[in-house]
């Protein structure tokens, strides 16, 4: 099916009470769009990343008891699977969409980035949007915009990722769940795509 966006009861999912209902719900309504979304994105981010940039959409298939809050589509140069790998991820909870690069706590990536962010801290400040969020947990609502990471700020976030087993980054843009791009599938794709684009330095800088 080609990507047509998403709807309000898309987001809606993510409310929904329960493992089981919660999931049901995923898979007939939301996850076809993510497959969707993946295989249309991933021709543009093999382009943009000079080797092939493989989709894997979220299965949840560890959980037991307690549903997803989120659910995403991620990105990565490995067939087999993305999170030990620095890759790009669009998904949503019940509140928001995120388009965002990510190293999550299984990534042996982290020191690399982290010495790369240190040496290019100022070019990061200087040409990523202001309006972008980071974040050292990926299920961390909050985050903190792009346009407040200052020197300090930058400095935390490289000694977590440094010292704290556990330790993520992630970047990227959010779109609230009354945005009207969110469905219209094309101006969406574009707007993925071009943040995608503005993340590669990221992506280049952790390897």
């Amino acid at each position: 099916m080609p990507f047509e966006g998403f709807a309000s009861q898309d987001f809606d999912t993510m409310a929904i009470e329960g493992l089981e209902p919660r999931m049901d719900a995923l898979i007939a309504t939301v996850r076809p769009k993510l497959n969707a979304l993946g295989e249309e994105t991933a021709p543009f981010l093999s382009a943009l990343c000079g080797e092939e940039m493989y989709p894997h959409v979220a299965k949840h298939a560890r959980r037991t008891v307690h549903p997803p809050n989120d659910t995403w589509v991620a990105w990565g140069p490995s067939k087999r699977g993305y999170k030990a790998l620095p890759h790009f991820q669009t998904g949503m909870f019940s509140t928001h969409l995120f388009a965002v690069f990510a190293i999550i706590y299984e990534s042996p990536n982290k020191i690399a980035f982290a010495d790369a962010l240190a040496d290019n801290m100022d070019m990061v400040r200087k040409e990523l949007p202001g309006n972008y969020f980071w974040s050292t947990d990926h299920l961390d609502l909050r985050g903190t915009m792009h346009r407040d990471m200052g020197r300090v700020q930058f400095e935390e976030l490289i000694r977590r990722l440094k010292e704290v087993k556990k330790a993520e980054v992630t970047c990227g843009l959010r779109i609230e769940r009354n945005d009207p791009v969110l469905g219209d599938g094309a101006a969406l794709l574009q707007l993925v795509e071009s943040t995608f684009e503005k993340l590669l330095p990221l992506y280049r800088m952790s390897f």
